[in-house]
């Protein structure tokens, strides 16, 4: 009886596991080296970021769980021109990293863990006392039907990559709304390696998956 609930829960972590690097790689934004940052005249309409409007949502895994969560976007300029996107650009506030799946001593000793706070663990993810904010800068927007890809250049941790993600635009009168598809990036393009499987060897089924899933939510009115 014990093999065969043994043999159950390794069939089933096996099924767990592919199934999370299959989904991992759906809507990948794969990192490039950093572009030119896109820039504009000065006849551009100015739209600045709404902070308690937008955030960015994030989903972390490992083959048997996931966790999800928020960052805050701390400033933002978005410059457009005839209702389109020319150039922007928003700076994240990687110490606002918050865990929302989870609570008490658990959600507390995450958010420390991914922050760095923990003792010994500093850069086993984001370091936030080293590198408290990450940034995006636009370098293009190519215009679709219903949506728009938005290109960039993602700091995180001092290192700059270039990826894109599709996006949805919505305008009013005074106000733009930057909504992304969910998409991921592969941490270890920026030097987040603890736990990843492509960097470690004999990590059995304790790694982490290398991507993070993000969506983006900006909200910005016209100054």
């Amino acid at each position: 009886m014990k093999k065969q609930i043994y043999s159950t829960i390794t069939i089933l972590t096996l099924i767990t596991t592919m199934l999370a690097c299959k989904s991992e790689k759906k809507n990948e934004a794969k990192a490039k080296a950093a572009q030119p940052v896109a820039t504009t005249t000065s006849i551009a309409n100015k739209y600045k970021a709404v902070i308690t409007d937008s955030h960015i949502k994030w989903t972390g895994a490992k083959p048997l769980e996931k966790h999800t969560g928020t960052i805050a976007i701390e400033s933002g300029i978005i410059k457009t021109i005839n209702s389109k996107i020319v150039s922007g650009s928003f700076l994240i506030d990687m110490r606002s990293i918050i865990v929302t799946d989870l609570k008490g001593k658990q959600k507390k000793g995450l958010e420390e863990h991914l922050k760095g706070f923990s003792e010994g663990k500093e850069d086993h993810f984001f370091n936030v006392v080293k590198y408290p904010n990450a940034a995006f800068e636009i370098t293009t927007v190519t215009e679709n039907t219903p949506q728009t890809l938005i290109q960039g250049n993602l700091t995180i941790r001092g290192i700059k990559k270039n990826i894109s993600f599709p996006a949805t635009i919505a305008f009013t009168s005074d106000k733009i709304i930057i909504t992304s598809d969910p998409f991921a990036i592969n941490r270890t393009d920026w030097g987040i390696n603890y736990g990843s499987k492509s960097i470690f060897d004999n990590l059995g089924d304790k790694f982490i998956n290398d991507n993070i899933i993000l969506e983006i939510q900006l909200v910005a009115n016209k100054i």
